[in-house]
């Protein structure tokens, strides 16, 4: 059994919420511009046994992740933003199929997976097998920063794509200048925490 000085911890440092770098693969304009991010929390619910006294609580068997959601200064020229509009449109081809086609092919940042022209089995590490074509998906990263700023712990996400970008509001009669920013909400496979 521990005696008292091994439950001591060793690490009295507390975590700042300031020492940390995110980055997705596929908006590599994004990474230098990102003002805050979020560690998704993580849920299991459970059932209950009927019971005549009182239900008896079992466990469940399902984890339900939260989204993750980033905050980022968008450049003058609006490149990180489009590339993200890029992305949903690609998703989504609000006017046409070729926008999927085209994102597929031509503007995504992770390499498509042919499966009809012998390309074989996608790349997948976690759960993918399901995603047959991972250049409408993206991988992305969460590091975490001691307060030397070197890296701690990472956290990576599989198979993230943004599910909503928040809007951008002009005003002219601002008397003091604040940099537009923009919400993302993206929807992952999994994320894995690894220490470093």
């Amino acid at each position: 059994m521990p005696g008292p000085l091994d439950r001591q911890p060793d690490k009295l440092d507390y975590l700042s919420p300031t020492q940390f770098r995110f980055g997705i693969n596929q908006l590599p304009k994004v990474e230098f511009f990102i003002q805050s991010c979020n560690l998704p929390g993580l849920s299991m619910g459970n059932t209950e046994i009927a019971n005549p006294f009182k239900n008896i609580p079992v466990m469940g068997d399902k984890i339900e992740y939260e989204d993750l959601n980033i905050t980022f200064l968008v450049d003058e020229y609006l490149e990180n933003y489009i590339q993200l509009h890029k992305w949903v449109t690609g998703i989504g081809f609000p006017e046409e199929r070729a926008e999927f086609r085209k994102h597929r092919d031509v503007t995504s940042n992770t390499p498509s997976v042919d499966l009809a022209a012998g390309g074989g089995a996608p790349q997948v590490d976690v759960i993918g097998a399901a995603v047959a074509d991972k250049a409408m998906y993206s991988d992305a990263f969460l590091m975490v920063l001691s307060n030397k700023n070197n890296p701690i712990v990472e956290i990576d996400f599989k198979n993230i794509f943004p599910t909503s970008i928040g809007g951008l509001s002009f005003d002219g009669g601002a008397t003091d200048v604040e940099y537009l920013t923009c919400d993302v909400t993206f929807k992952y496979q999994i994320y894995e925490i690894r220490t470093l």
